[in-house]
Parts: structure tokens; sequence; C-alpha cells
């Protein structure tokens, strides 16, 4: 299966969110939406990337777009994730997978010669009419969400 590019249709997704209720894709047509994917919730860099998201919401929002953290992680997790560090994004539940997979996030890695499967650190900016408009893979978390921001005043 290909890769998804730049100008692509960004796959659709209905997930279960933090607080209850769920969180799709198709909720927020119109707007620009920064799908961004992690690993594990409270984690050191998890952690750091949630906070910048969250510092920077208001920022966000002033430029017409909606945050969504994503990860494996079941929703009871997400819910003490964002209490214990009081973010405000919201955060998917996807703990089958599936949207991860069809974005091609779910992928071999190594930390100290072992290899396992798990989850890339990849943000997709999803513009107004669904396609995809900018792709971070292999994230690096300090200044991502600023970059991200640029981003999408850039639209």
């Amino acid at each position: 299966m290909a890769d998804l590019d730049v100008g692509d249709l960004a796959p659709q997704f209905d997930l279960p969110r933090d607080g209850g209720g769920s969180l799709s894709l198709a909720a927020a047509a119109g707007k620009p939406v920064v799908l961004y994917f992690y690993p594990q919730d409270d984690t050191t860099s998890c952690t750091q990337e949630a906070i910048s998201f969250s510092q920077l919401k208001p920022e966000f929002e002033k430029a017409g777009a909606v945050v969504i953290g994503l990860s494996p992680d079941p929703v009871k997790k997400h819910d003490k994730f964002k209490s214990k560090y009081n973010l405000t994004i919201d955060l998917a539940a996807d703990e089958e997978r599936k949207v991860i997979e069809a974005y091609h996030l779910w992928v071999e890695k190594s930390m100290y010669g072992r290899k396992y499967m798990g989850v890339e650190r990849a943000t997709f900016l999803i513009g107004r009419d669904g396609r995809i408009a900018r792709i971070w893979r292999k994230v690096r978390v300090k200044g991502h969400a600023e970059e991200v921001l640029e981003a999408v005043r850039a639209l």
C-alpha cells in the first residue's frame, strides 16, 4: 500500500475521545485539522508534545484550526493524561489501530537494539478541503507545535 502524500484525501475516522463521545474528521469539515499521532500517553516526549499543542490551542483556534492528538491508548488513559497535565486539546483513542494503520504509521521501531512495532510520531495538516496539506514524519518535539502553527497560518 502506498504512503499518503500531500494532496491525497485524508483517511476519514470516527473514534472515541477523551471525556466521552467521539471525534471525526467529518465533524471538522471546512476547517483545517492538525492531526498528530503519538505513541503513548504520559511519556516524556508525548507529554511535552501535548503540552506544547495545548499551550498554542488558542492560536490554532484563532487560525480556525482544530487540533487532535491520536494514540492507541484507551479513553480512560487519555482522561487521566489530560487531567494530570491540564491538557486542552482533544485526544482520540485508536485502540484497534485502524486509523494509525490507514495513515501508515504502525511501523517497526528499534530501541537499544530491540526491534518492535509501534506508532511513528507524525503530524498531518489537513486542509479545509479534506486533503493533506502538509506531513511531518519522525517528529522531533521541540519547536514542532510552533512550526505546525505557522503552516496552519500559511494555508
